[in-house]
């Protein structure tokens, strides 16, 4: 499996606006690494690297793994430096991040050894700011901190807390903002909208936050745009708070000549089987989902955000009519 950093391919169905300038002051000499562990068109690391690159913000250097067959084939800004190194030697690594201000990991859950070894390579090489690969839920929320999916993000967390404590120069953020809205709406995390019979969770009901790739963008440059303010905390953003029933009333909408039965299905027994699973080794797809289920639209998991820290960040928030207009972009020409 090779390590890159994001590409450049912004996401074909989120409208990108720029950060708001008034909530926003450029630090033009900021010096900002990617990581990821994912294909090079992966859309999650991908915006962020748009709105990175752009030259008013940051300088950007890429790291790709000394083997990797595909950074000939990536395209990226000219302003982006690629520079191949060995993610297993921690000097190497050290060598490669002086000089660098910022640290944006966007590694799958399954590279948390590799984040320990970048935040230890960080901390030497005098990095000021270490953004792992925490982009999703609550995962500070007591109920959601117990689920065994969120065990190794909570173990970077942790690391992070412990040398941010030790090395007054080093801080970390950790940015929570639900499920990604564009890719739940593909995806049919939502509401599966390719089944007859689609799953209501705990009724449908129950509101959660969830945030678009773009908006996520936005979030993270203005993390890096307000070290002081966003320094040794996690911070939470969103578009809006909905439910899996609003989203299904939209579709309806658009989809008026289709008939959907939707079922109920307890997010309390998801947990249970889940658990029953991981227990056992198998941490397959379906026990990973039931439980980021558990997370999004159980009761008292902290699915909803009540706290919010847009202004700071520079953004906006989005209406219903701005929902409707996300949902028929993603799913008009599938429906």
């Amino acid at each position: 499996m090779e390590i890159y950093a994001a590409g450049y391919m912004p996401w074909p169905t989120s409208k990108i606006e720029p950060v708001r300038k008034s909530r926003i002051h450029p630090r033009e000499s900021l010096r900002v690494q990617l990581f990821r562990l994912v294909p090079y068109s992966s859309r999650h690391g991908s915006i962020l690297l748009v709105f990175v690159c752009r030259p008013s913000h940051f300088t950007v250097l890429r790291f790709t793994r000394i083997t990797s067959s595909h950074s000939s084939k990536a395209q990226f800004p000219s302003t982006v430096r690629v520079i191949p190194v060995d993610y297993n030697s921690i000097p190497e690594l050290t060598t490669a991040l002086n000089n660098q201000d910022a640290i944006i990991s966007t590694l799958t859950t399954a590279a948390a050894d590799v984040q320990h070894t970048l935040i230890d390579a960080a901390i030497t090489a005098g990095v000021k700011r270490f953004i792992p690969s925490e982009f999703g839920a609550d995962t500070g929320n007591p109920n959601a901190s117990t689920l065994p999916v969120y065990q190794s993000k909570i173990a970077v967390n942790k690391a992070l807390q412990a040398k941010a404590a030790e090395n007054p120069s080093f801080t970390y953020t950790l940015i929570r903002h639900g499920p990604f809205l564009d890719w739940g709406l593909n995806a049919g995390f939502f509401f599966d909208w390719r089944s007859e019979a689609p799953t209501f969770y705990d009724g449908g009901d129950r509101p959660f936050s969830t945030t678009t790739l773009a908006t996520i963008g936005q979030a993270v440059v203005g993390v890096l745009l307000h070290f002081d303010e966003t320094k040794n905390r996690p911070v939470y953003i969103h578009d809006l708070v909905t439910s899996q029933r609003q989203i299904y009333t939209i579709v309806q909408k658009l989809a008026p000549q289709r008939k959907w039965n939707p079922v109920d299905v307890s997010t309390a027994e998801l947990e249970v089987k889940a658990r029953e699973e991981w227990a056992k080794g198998n941490t397959d797809l379906r026990s990973i989902v039931g439980l980021l289920c558990r997370a999004v639209f159980a009761e008292g998991y902290g699915g909803e955000f009540k706290n919010v820290d847009n202004e700071l960040l520079g953004l906006g928030f989005k209406t219903e009519a701005d929902l409707e207009e996300v949902v028929k972009t993603i799913l008009g020409d599938s429906l």
